[in-house]
């Protein structure tokens, strides 16, 4: 079951920002938007006013001018205006595309670009008539809805008090001549649109903070949606468990399959193993092809046997090497002469074995570097 609104009182997590931007959720100000694309009109004005003027003058001359052809060939009438269209067209429409562009940019800067198809996706939960009267009386839709009354009722009542007062000027247009007359009424179009650019700079300052505060509102998260993320992110303990306790099993059986390959089996003598493998050809040092302790190392020890691989009885090698190495490693180099004494014997071993007699030298006993074996007990520091 959802949990309540009150109990989403924590910040949302950055996995779920994400997820909410690949589903169109981004703080967007329409405020922004709208103040960017008059502005630009305004500045376009400001910047084009003396070519506007002409060119809106020439079209005017244009339009009006008499021709008596018109009068015989209607047909003409429709190319003429034709005409005057795509005049307008060519000068209206890269002004268009300026305030779009505009719109666009000040939309990537609240929210930054964020380019996803999820929301054309169909979603029949939008038509449902009881989740639809709840997302209308939410107070999020009202809050927009009584800032949108209010930012029209501004700029109506900017626009109504600016025409009052200049109603004059407005008037005297019509005595003036046509130059004078665009000049001036682009001068008072001008005074008008910074008006209502103020009003929409204003809206705009408050609602791009406004709209953060509200997406973040609600993309707040309750404890119990925490936990489940973590446990998605994480994943669940015991699972993870399970699958550290396969992947060693499988490491294991990999490593148990090469004890047979070995060339020796150093023990001590029950709590550790260690299977080493030397081939001259192949390897710069012996190499640990397996390790254990306890059960492990008794396993390994059954294996090397069933496979008559020399099994040596060596407490401080053994303990060393299982300490100091992993499987597939290298032994310490400070550990070679050891390991080389040990090889030598076995080697003499498989000598004797193949000549069929029996081989007279014991096992040899190496000696470890007492800082290698775990088991040597540390001289404290002279003070």
């Amino acid at each position: 079951m959802a949990d309540n609104a009150q109990d989403r009182q924590l910040p949302a997590s950055q996995r779920k920002i994400e997820k909410a931007r690949t589903e169109g959720q981004v703080a967007r100000s329409r405020d922004l938007g709208h103040f960017g694309a008059v502005g630009a009109v305004v500045l376009l004005m400001a910047a084009l006013a003396p070519e506007m003027s002409a060119w809106l003058g020439r079209l005017l001359a244009e339009g009006l001018r008499f021709d008596a052809t018109l009068m015989v060939h209607p047909e003409a009438m429709a190319q003429r205006v034709g005409q005057l269209a795509l005049q307008m067209l060519a000068v209206l429409l890269p002004l268009f595309g300026v305030m779009l562009a505009v719109a666009l940019g000040t939309g990537v800067l609240a929210g930054g670009w964020n380019f996803t198809l999820k929301p054309l996706t169909p979603n029949f939960t939008k038509i449902d008539p009881l989740s639809g009267l709840g997302r209308v009386f939410s107070g999020q839709q009202l809050t927009q809805t009584l800032k949108a009354c209010l930012l029209a009722l501004l700029l109506g009542g900017v626009a109504a008090l600016y025409l009052w007062q200049q109603w004059l000027r407005h008037a005297e247009l019509l005595a003036m001549p046509l130059p004078a007359a665009l000049a001036a009424g682009a001068g008072l179009l001008q005074g008008g649109l910074l008006l209502l650019c103020g009003v929409l700079a204003a809206f705009a300052l408050v609602d791009v903070p406004l709209q953060r505060f509200m997406l973040e509102r609600r993309l707040r998260m309750s404890a119990q949606e925490m936990k489940q993320e973590f446990k998605e992110v994480e994943g669940n303990a015991e699972v993870k468990a399970k699958v550290r306790l396969r992947m060693r099993e499988m490491a294991n059986r990999r490593m148990l399959a090469a004890v047979p390959r070995a060339d020796l089996v150093v023990m001590n003598p029950t709590h550790y193993a260690v299977a080493l493998k030397y081939d001259e050809s192949a390897m710069a040092a012996p190499r640990v092809v397996a390790k254990g302790a306890d059960l492990l190392a008794l396993r390994i020890r059954d294996l090397a046997r069933e496979a008559k691989v020399p099994v040596l009885q060596a407490p401080p090698l053994a303990r060393a090497l299982y300490t100091h190495t992993e499987v597939d490693q290298e032994i310490p180099a400070r550990l070679f002469g050891a390991v080389a004494q040990v090889l030598a014997w076995v080697y003499q071993l498989r000598d004797a074995m193949a000549a069929g007699r029996t081989l007279a030298a014991e096992p040899p006993m190496p000696e470890v570097p007492a800082d290698l074996d775990p088991l040597t007990p540390r001289k404290e520091p002279e003070l």
